[in-house]
């Protein structure tokens, strides 16, 4: 009997819980589909919030290692100032009860106390990591030369009320309403213009008001490459954003049943060819493959099947793809050549990459080739632009104005690190120069036959 006696136990203790749950009614298969719903969506909330360490690193290895510690601070404040500021304004404006321009209910979150009250936690979860997404996208144009304080003002105003009104023409009927747009027949399924464009236009509204980094150019205008000092980590930031877009992409069904198998495999292909596009152009352009440019290109083809991942075929999203993987090239040296100093290239990326993104939606849709819906398409395009760049212009004229956007000349030599946090990245190490080496670019686009490269070595001890 005694041998038998710790199999009883065993036995009851394995039984307990069938018992208790007996008790209870038996879930439904809506039941287990709407959990299922919550499970999904946060799942893919949380992988877009790892992004911002990929934006992070991104930004970090494409710039000099005198700013890494300035660069991890504005990414970790844009999410946490915009993150307060989602939630006590971004939100109504964008989700509240419309007008059809903005919204004008659900500040401070308030209508999470109504019906549905745990959903619309998990919804708020989701679309505050992507107001920190469009917010974060700045970060990395106006690097190396911004003041840290100007940097937190404007990541509020972005969060509270740029991105989000052009959000509510867009999505305002996921919540609460209908914006203009999206009543127009507008197609962006995850945000090639809604996040992506609203924060490549602000981008290029704040490179234009800080201007430069100092000998981003010399005194004849011609570019004068400044190398990131750290490719491997710029590498490791593009594989995190890739990752996270299965939860951008894929998550933004926020339904939890075999549509996002297509939308993962479309997201998966657009990247793919966006980084051999670039790859293979900068490889027969400078006779060598380009590292960051093709880094941005997987980005470029990311941020192109942002909108149309939903609704395209897999065959048309490596078009797609392969297109942004160009257009991102060119787009980076037409940028330079007009003198707008990009250190990521983020214009480049977000901003027009997510404009042709949002087009190829229209064009390649499964539903069929519609000249009305490209119209709507080309409408929608064009307000984002209007929006979010004169809306950039005005905010960064205004804290330029008041606070001063730029740092001083001998801070911005020192370094943002020093200057702005009393830190160094790098304490125990110091920079030497190599020598020259072919470079075609510091950002992934900048021709230069020659560019000095720097190596951290341990610093000698006093």
């Amino acid at each position: 009997m005694k041998k038998f006696f710790p199999i009883l136990i065993v036995g009851l203790l394995l039984g307990l819980p069938a018992l208790v749950l007996a008790e209870d009614a038996p879930l439904t298969a809506d039941a287990v589909q709407n959990n299922l719903n919550f499970v999904w969506t946060l799942i893919a909330a949380f992988l877009v919030f790892l992004m911002q360490a990929g934006f992070a690193m991104v930004e970090a290895g494409f710039t000099r290692a005198k700013n890494a510690c300035n660069i991890m601070m504005k990414n970790m404040m844009d999410f946490s100032v915009g993150a307060l500021a989602f939630w006590a304004v971004g939100f109504g404006l964008m989700f509240g009860t419309t007008n059809g321009f903005f919204g004008t209910t659900d500040f401070f979150f308030s209508g999470a106390s109504g019906d549905g009250e745990a959903w619309n936690y998990a919804f708020w979860m989701f679309q505050v990591v992507f107001a920190a997404t469009a917010a974060t996208i700045i970060s990395g144009a106006v690097a190396e030369r911004t003041k840290f304080s100007a940097y937190i003002v404007y990541s509020v105003f972005v969060s509270a009320l740029i991105y989000p009104i052009f959000g509510s023409w867009a999505w305002g009927s996921l919540f609460n309403g209908q914006g203009w747009l999206e009543g127009l027949g507008f197609i962006d399924f995850a945000g090639s213009s809604v996040v992506h464009s609203v924060g490549g236009w602000l981008a290029l509204a704040g490179a234009i008001v800080v201007g430069p980094r100092l000998g981003k150019y010399d005194k004849n205008g011609n570019v004068k490459p400044i190398p990131g000092h750290n490719i491997p980590i710029a590498a490791l930031g593009v594989f995190l954003l890739w990752f996270g877009w299965y939860g951008f992409n894929p998550g933004s069904t926020t339904t939890g049943d075999t549509s996002i198998a297509l939308i993962a495999v479309t997201t998966t292909m657009a990247a793919a060819a966006g980084a051999v596009a670039a790859m293979a152009l900068t490889w027969i352009k400078y006779g060598k493959s380009d590292i960051g440019m093709t880094l941005n290109g997987a980005l470029a083809g990311l941020v192109g099947i942002t909108a149309g991942c939903a609704n395209v075929s897999a065959a048309s999203a490596v078009i797609i793809g392969l297109v942004a993987g160009v257009l991102v090239v060119f787009s980076v040296l037409f940028f330079d050549k007009i003198k707008v100093d990009d250190p990521v290239g983020a214009v480049s990326v977000h901003g027009v990459c997510g404009a042709w993104g949002t087009l190829a939606a229209g064009i390649f849709d499964t539903a069929g080739f519609s000249l009305h819906t490209i119209g709507v398409q080309l409408i929608g395009i064009a307000a984002c632009f209007a929006w979010a760049f004169v809306a950039g212009l005005i905010l960064f004229k205004a804290i330029d104005l008041v606070i001063g956007m730029r740092v001083t000349k001998e801070e911005e030599l020192a370094g943002l690190d020093f200057s702005e946090h009393g830190a160094s990245a790098y304490p125990d190490f110091h920079t030497v120069h190599l020598g020259s080496v072919f470079t075609p670019s510091d950002n992934g686009g900048e021709s230069s036959k020659t560019a000095p490269v720097a190596s951290a070595q341990p610093a000698k001890q006093s």
